[in-house]
């Protein structure tokens, strides 16, 4: 999934501010992959909040544009917030600004269990006892904003807190690497992959594994970094049965690869999912209750549910 960041080091240019009233589930559409904005040489930089917290339902959308927004730019964020039909955009020239550091300004860190996940701006403000990641906002999905990230942190970290071992961990869509680098942080003798279908993903997460210290490697306590769809790769296909997969896709995407995330894993695995709505978790269930997974516990963000699911023992991984 994108984000529409830019990555590396920050940019000064003159830049430009769209903004456009948008619901809460536009705001949460927003954090997953924009064809439109694929399409563009120099996507906006895309920002949602909440403005008024007694207003649940009205959100904001910024889009921060390296070059003044013409006429085809202010159509194409209407089409992303249906809800803004008829709104008078509010156009703003903002300078000569470093505007990958003005859009993070709005990303603040989160916390989710024992981890702490911050953009460079937030550098020094890690609590007392929190394990830290610094993930810039990037090209990739996985900062940990959205509930579906944060959700898998907290199942990995209410793992963790169970006693759960874990040795061949694989992160499928990792975005960032951050789902990746937490469950190597909680079982640092493991060996890990991560696999994303977008090759940009996987450039991000090499980045980011220098960043925070990740060794890259295939070996214990080492990353080894995909580009696949799924598991469809040689080496996610060499390293199988998995006794921990991490995969936070969408509800569709889950459901088709039950088969395969089911049969990677080996009998007494552990499988975390995540990026599908409350109103899908039932479905998603269903699929991989087919392929003798067992469902356990759910942590639920806002409407996003976390599943964590076992495989049961009796059933090979093939």
């Amino acid at each position: 999934m994108g984000t529409g960041f830019p990555s590396g080091g920050a940019t000064t240019t003159d830049s430009w501010k769209v903004t456009l009233p948008c619901t809460k589930a536009e705001a949460e559409t927003l954090a997953g992959d924009i064809a439109q904005l694929a399409l563009l040489d120099s996507p906006p930089v895309l920002m949602t909040s909440e403005p008024d917290p007694d207003r649940p339902n009205d959100w904001r959308m910024d889009a921060y544009f390296d070059a003044e927004p013409g006429p085809d730019d202010i159509a194409m964020l209407l089409s992303l917030v249906p809800s803004a039909k008829g709104a008078a955009p509010i156009v703003e020239a903002l300078g000569d600004q470093d505007w990958v550091t003005l859009s993070q300004a709005g990303l603040e860190p989160i916390r989710a269990g024992r981890f702490f996940v911050h953009t460079p701006a937030h550098r020094d403000e890690t609590p007392a006892n929190a394990v830290a990641f610094e993930i810039d906002a990037g090209r990739a999905f996985g900062t940990g904003q959205h509930e579906t990230t944060s959700g898998c942190l907290l199942a990995l970290d209410r793992l963790k807190a169970t006693g759960a071992r874990f040795s061949d961990i694989a992160d499928v869509g990792t975005g960032t690497g951050l789902l990746a680098f937490a469950a190597m942080h909680l079982w640092p003798t493991a060996r890990a992959i991560a696999s994303d279908i977008d090759p940009v993903s996987i450039e991000v997460a090499e980045e980011n594994a220098r960043i925070n210290g990740v060794k890259l490697g295939r070996g214990p306590a080492q990353l080894e970094l995909a580009v696949a769809p799924g598991l469809d790769h040689p080496r996610l296909e060499a390293r199988a049965p998995y006794d921990l997969i991490i995969a936070n896709i969408l509800a569709g995407p889950l459901i088709e690869l039950a088969p395969a995330l089911a049969g990677a894993l080996m009998p007494g695995g552990r499988l975390i999912l995540a990026g599908l709505l409350d109103t899908q978790a039932e479905a998603v269930t269903a699929a991989y209750r087919r392929q003798g997974m067992m469902a356990g516990t759910a942590i639920v963000r806002g409407d996003w549910p976390t599943l964590t699911l076992r495989k049961r023992k009796a059933t090979g991984w093939r």
